[in-house]
């Protein structure tokens, strides 16, 4: 990659600062942000504008202006002069490239002009072949303090060169990697050599080998500071059991669909973990027995719950009867309706600090939609999903009950503009509501919920009709 050439090239008759304002005037027209140009000087016979203050501003104060600009003025920035690209790459912390097999040649004078970037995002594109296993380890050594690193769909890497990375790169605090090749050898180096290692995504990684023969994920190093680990579509997630059981600091865990068993690592790791806040389980195996140990996380504030077809109230009413520091609860029950009004009257009994529920494809009645809204007081944010309950008589229980509703979201559900006019009289605090795809609810019914709440914002999708 060749050095961005500086504007003033082939300018010599004038001074540096006289040739700064004049490049700076050049740059106008290419839309260089309106704060950096220089203001009107004092034009002399051959044109030349005197020099000003923009010049005399000191380096950390040009790129303390940088980093409120976004890339395409920084790139702009850069070319005015030679000065203004040595401090807009110098002051660059976060890069984002293009992770193709070229950009090998090209890294040494690269990481020259970005010698301070601390945020690194390598993407390559599907059917391009990315950098290997040379690049990376040649990356590692030009930006030995980076703490942050993003791989996608980089295939050639191979466990090599992720341990020469993770060798050189020990302030890593946050990896996240998706599409890519290397295998448990990799990772475990990671987890080896970062000992402030953060958070941790995984996302599809094709190395992890098959069956019993997986080498597990050990705890490292690492394990004393990682907070959040995401596992993403891993045919064989369960081998970073050891991993996540070994973090005892781990406040967030999030399984999106991980095949395999999951109700017998859950209780182990729940036994052993206990500062866990956030778990979040997404069509993965799961039953009440797994969902009932998350009970033993005492101090869960988050639990997200999405398409888990064997899980059921025992299990959710389990997890309320201990985990009463419960704030945020999204279900998704698939149109199973194994979940319904029994748990989420547990819900109501034991968990008095909820302030966001989020329903899909579950029927509550108003039988549990009193409840809530009686016993928690601080419910401010609901989401009605596809619910085949939800009618008008539940949406006037809601504007009667819940009278610290800020905002409202339904969607596919047999509500009618009798629903609507219930929320004009109910639901004092409400400053939102959206609905989606409710064909009884006409933009009549929005227009009262207009007049009777002049600031409140209404939104009513094009699938609502008219009277």
């Amino acid at each position: 990659m060749s050095q961005l050439s500086s504007s003033t090239t082939g300018v010599t008759s004038r001074g540096r600062d006289d040739v700064l304002d004049y490049s700076c005037r050049s740059m106008a027209d290419q839309g260089l942000p309106d704060f950096l140009l220089p203001p009107s000087g004092k034009e002399v016979d051959d044109g030349v504008f005197v020099a000003n203050d923009v010049s005399n501003l000191p380096d950390a104060c040009l790129a303390s202006i940088f980093h409120f600009l976004g890339p395409g003025d920084r790139k702009r920035c850069s070319l005015v002069c030679r000065r203004w690209l040595d401090v807009e790459g110098q002051s660059r912390h976060r890069l984002s490239l293009n992770a193709q097999s070229d950009l090998l040649s090209v890294v040494p004078s690269l990481f020259s002009r970005f010698d301070a970037v601390t945020k690194l995002s390598l993407k390559c594109e599907r059917r391009s072949v990315s950098i290997g296993d040379d690049a990376l380890i040649l990356i590692s050594l030009r930006c030995q303090n980076l703490t942050r690193l993003k791989l996608r769909s980089c295939r050639q890497l191979t466990d090599l060169g992720m341990e020469s990375f993770a060798k050189n790169c020990k302030k890593l605090k946050k990896l996240s990697c998706g599409s890519c090749t290397f295998g448990a050898k990799g990772m475990n180096a990671v987890v080896d050599n970062c000992s402030l290692l953060e958070e941790l995504s995984v996302k599809r990684l094709r190395g992890l080998a098959d069956g019993a023969s997986t080498e597990p994920i050990r705890p490292g190093l690492a394990a004393a500071s990682l907070k959040i680990i995401c596992l993403t579509d891993l045919y064989n997630g369960q081998c970073f059991g050891p991993l996540i059981m070994g973090s005892k600091n781990l406040r967030t865990l999030r399984l999106f669909r991980c095949s395999g068993d999951w109700d017998n690592l859950l209780e182990v790791i729940t036994n052993n973990v206990k500062p866990l806040v956030e778990v979040h389980l997404e069509r993965l195996q799961v039953t009440d027995i797994g969902l009932a140990s998350l009970s033993n996380c005492r101090n869960l504030e988050i639990l997200r719950l999405l398409k888990t077809p064997d899980c059921s109230n025992l299990g959710l009413t389990s997890v309320a009867q201990k985990c009463k520091l419960l704030r945020k609860l999204h279900i998704d029950g698939w149109k199973t309706n194994r979940i319904n009004d029994e748990g989420l009257i547990g819900v109501a009994k034991y968990c008095l600090n909820l302030q966001e529920l989020v329903l899909i494809s579950v029927n509550p009645t108003s039988s549990s939609l009193e409840r809530l809204g009686s016993n928690c007081r601080k419910l401010e944010r609901l989401a009605l999903y596809e619910s085949e309950t939800i009618g008008d008589a539940e949406i006037s229980c809601i504007a009667a009950k819940c009278t610290a509703l800020r905002k409202l979201c339904i969607k596919s559900c047999p509500v009618s503009d009798h629903g609507m006019e219930a929320l004009a009289v109910g639901c004092p605090n409400l400053v939102k509501i959206t609905v989606k795809k409710c064909k009884g609810v006409t933009y009549d019914g929005a227009g009262w919920l207009r007049a009777s709440k002049e600031s409140l914002a209404v939104n009513i999708d094009a699938c609502s009709r008219c009277s």
